[in-house]
């Protein structure tokens, strides 16, 4: 039915959504969905129809990386466990993809990991606490995030010493969170859910007062350190007369010509993707210098700079990174994403999700790479496993209301809350899950070790940046 169609004044009628999340019209009943995926089969893991091998699933990725730094790659993923569940992504997406699913559609994060929540400074400068990876965002069944994040709690838990039973609280608090906030989403009007945020008391009102007190040190220490002024004296040194990235082999190295002339065009070219008053702020700045990063797990071997800009009029600093995006590992499983650049997908993926977002943020293609632009250490605040582990019931909980908060902004609360219902059965079910991914995850760690040991796979790490 047309516009015109619809009502003689051309008002009352539905607005066509962009994006492929299926949203069924009001009053559509999620517990539908129990017939196809019960909740007790939310938990259930059957090794023998996962469909692929683990190890020959890293392997393919590795094509669309710089060579020279994927051995760095097989060295962090074979560390323990938990750094092969970090890079693990597209194993997992295979995995979850072997199950039948609930067919109720958000925008996934894809790699809802523990660690990958974070603090960072919205525009006005107030720290908050939201999802911070979107390497692989794309529409999908929303208990596939909640089923990655409550695994990465068992693993990470296991990594550092957490009894079982500690970590079994942490999921099943995990997913008692996300069922009461996506309850109280479904009864939210749309618009205050999307202006909701979690700021740093209300993250820090999860904790008790001794832990509180210890996260506000690293929050105040955070703030001036983990900003562009903040990194300047860490990050660059006067070289040949003139300001330099220092170098940290292999993890941050200077590059040639070409790279330098890679990066200024796409700092230069993602002019297009960033408002008019944010381009106008950058055409104030300079680029004087370039390097090549390695970071995290799973992007090792992607080609990531860290470029310095220079203010023209002060001279102030200002980092942006410059990271090149691929397929999301969810695409081979799902609908192919509606945008035609990788770095487009990331940036409207996480725009989405998060209740506020870098303002820099933009994409560009160069040389038939697709690339996204951000701001480095905007007070980023990033947890560390042996820190959160002594609370991790409480970080986990945390995260599990940011995680229902960006689902209820792209998906339908209503019916996930109907789905999940009232009681605790959805969170017996994800315990049982945890544990049987994180042994699975186990396995295959161990299948890695195993190929490196006999000269299968070639790995080599002298450390970590």
């Amino acid at each position: 039915m047309s516009v015109a169609e619809h009502r003689e004044d051309g008002l009352d009628y539905p607005l066509a959504p962009r994006d492929r999340i299926e949203r069924p019209e009001r009053g559509g009943r999620g517990r539908d969905a129990r017939a196809v995926v019960p909740r007790s089969a939310l938990g259930d893991w059957n090794p023998e129809a996962r469909g692929h091998d683990a190890l020959a699933t890293v392997l393919a990725q590795n094509a669309l990386r710089a060579p020279d730094l994927v051995p760095i790659r097989m060295a962090r993923m074979a560390a323990s466990p938990w750094t092969f569940y970090r890079g693990a992504a597209a194993i997992m997406a295979a995995d979850l993809a072997s199950r039948p699913n609930t067919g109720i559609g958000v925008q996934l994060c894809g790699d809802a990991h523990v660690l990958n929540f974070g603090m960072w400074a919205s525009p006005e400068r107030n720290l908050v606490f939201d999802l911070r990876d979107f390497d692989e965002t794309l529409p999908g069944p929303f208990e596939w995030d909640l089923l990655r994040l409550v695994a990465s709690l068992v693993v990470l838990g296991r990594d550092n010493g957490v009894p079982d039973e500690r970590s079994d609280a942490a999921v099943a608090a995990t997913s008692a969170a996300y069922r009461a906030a996506m309850a109280e989403y479904a009864r939210t009007p749309e618009i205050d859910i999307w202006y909701e945020r979690v700021d740093a008391e209300d993250f820090l009102g999860y904790f008790g007062p001794r832990a509180q007190q210890l996260a506000r040190r690293e929050i105040r220490r955070g703030t001036v350190k983990r900003t562009s002024r903040g990194a300047f004296g860490k990050f660059t040194e006067i070289r040949d007369g003139r300001r330099r990235i220092t170098e940290l082999p292999p993890f941050r190295v200077s590059v040639g010509a070409d790279q330098r002339r890679l990066v200024g065009a796409v700092v230069h070219g993602y002019a297009d993707s960033v408002p008019d008053h944010i381009w106008s702020l950058l055409t104030r700045f300079r680029v004087i210098d370039v390097a090549r990063q390695v970071v995290g797990v799973g992007s090792v071997g992607m080609r990531v700079y860290l470029a310095l800009l220079e203010e023209r009029r002060t001279g102030d600093p200002f980092f942006v990174q410059v990271k090149q995006a691929g397929r999301s590992v969810y695409e081979d499983f799902l609908p192919p994403s509606r945008y035609d650049n990788h770095g487009s997908r990331v940036a409207h993926g996480q725009r989405m999700l998060q209740s506020t977002t870098d303002k820099f943020l933009g994409w560009t293609r160069v040389d038939g790479m697709d690339f996204y632009v951000r701001q480095f250490r905007d007070m980023k605040i990033t947890a560390d496993g042996a820190r959160i582990a002594p609370q991790l019931e409480q970080f986990a909980a945390a995260c599990a209301r940011v995680l229902a908060r960006a689902h209820a902004r792209s998906g339908d609360a209503s019916m996930i809350a109907d789905y999940l219902g009232r009681t605790d059965r959805t969170d017996t079910a994800l315990v049982g899950f945890a544990r049987a991914y994180a042994d699975q995850n186990a396995r295959d760690h161990a299948q890695l070790v195993a190929a490196i040991a006999d000269g299968t796979v070639t790995a080599h790490e002298v450390g970590w940046a």
